[in-house]
C-alpha cells in the first residue's frame, strides 16, 4: 500500500466522518448541555471505541461478527441497555436540589463518567461501528489481505481524523454552556442531557427492528 492509497483512504474517512451521524450530533449536544470537559471525555470514549473496533477487524472479528446476526444483536441490547441506564442515572441524580457550588463540581465530574462511557458503547457496542473497517478498508488494499502493522497504521489515520472533527465540535458547541446553564436553569439543561443519552439509546434500539 502506497503513500498514494494512505491519502485515497484519508480523504475517504474524512468525507465520511464530515457527514451528520450519531457521533457529531450527540457530542454537539452534549458539549452545549454538560461543558466542554464532558464533551472531552465523550471523544475519549469514542476515540477507544474506534481503535478497539480497528484492532477487533485486523484480528479478523469483525469479519466473523458479520456472519453471526445474533453476535450482532446481542451487542446491540448491550449498548441500548448501557445507554438507557445512563439516561436514567443522569436524570435521577438531578431529581434532588443541591449546593450551587460544590454540587455543580460533583455534577461535572458525573457528567464526564457518564460520557466516557456512553462515547465508548455507542461505538464499542454498536455492530456498525465494528464493521466499519470491514467495509472500507478493503477497497484501498487491491484484493491483498493486511498485516496487523499496516492494519493499526489505517486505524491510527482514522481515528485521529474522526478525533480531529469531534475536538472541534466539542470546543464550538461547549461555548453555548454558559449562556444555556444561566439564569437556574442547571436542572433543565442536565435532564435535557439526560433525554439526549436516551434518544441515542432509542437509535441504537432502531436497528433491532431491521
Amino acid at each position: 500500500m502506497g503513500v498514494a492509497d494512505f491519502l485515497e483512504f484519508a480523504l475517504a474517512v474524512l468525507l465520511i466522518e464530515l457527514t451528520p451521524g450519531p457521533n457529531m450530533g450527540w457530542l454537539a449536544a452534549l458539549s452545549a448541555t454538560a461543558g466542554r470537559r464532558a464533551g472531552l471525555a465523550a471523544t475519549l470514549g469514542i476515540a477507544i471505541g474506534l481503535a478497539c473496533n480497528a484492532l477487533f477487524a485486523a484480528l479478523g472479528l469483525a469479519t466473523l461478527l458479520a456472519a453471526e446476526p445474533g453476535w450482532q444483536r446481542g451487542l446491540r441490547v448491550a449498548g441500548v441497555l448501557l445507554m438507557l441506564g445512563l439516561a436514567w442515572t443522569t436524570w435521577r441524580e438531578d431529581a434532588a436540589p443541591v449546593e450551587p457550588q460544590g454540587a455543580r463540581g460533583l455534577a461535572r465530574a458525573r457528567d464526564a463518567r457518564n460520557a466516557f462511557a456512553a462515547g465508548l458503547a455507542l461505538n464499542l457496542l454498536n455492530p456498525k461501528a465494528v464493521l466499519f473497517f470491514v467495509a472500507v478498508v478493503p477497497p484501498f488494499l487491491h484484493g491483498h489481505t493486511p498485516g496487523l502493522g499496516l492494519a493499526m497504521a489505517l486505524a491510527a489515520v482514522s481515528v485521529g481524523i474522526a478525533t480531529a472533527i469531534h475536538l472541534a465540535i466539542v470546543v464550538g458547541a461547549s461555548r453555548a454552556e454558559a449562556r444555556l446553564a444561566a439564569g437556574g436553569q442547571v436542572r433543565r439543561v442536565r435532564r435535557a442531557l439526560a433525554l439526549v443519552m436516551a434518544a441515542m439509546g432509542a437509535w441504537m434500539a432502531l436497528g433491532l427492528l431491521g
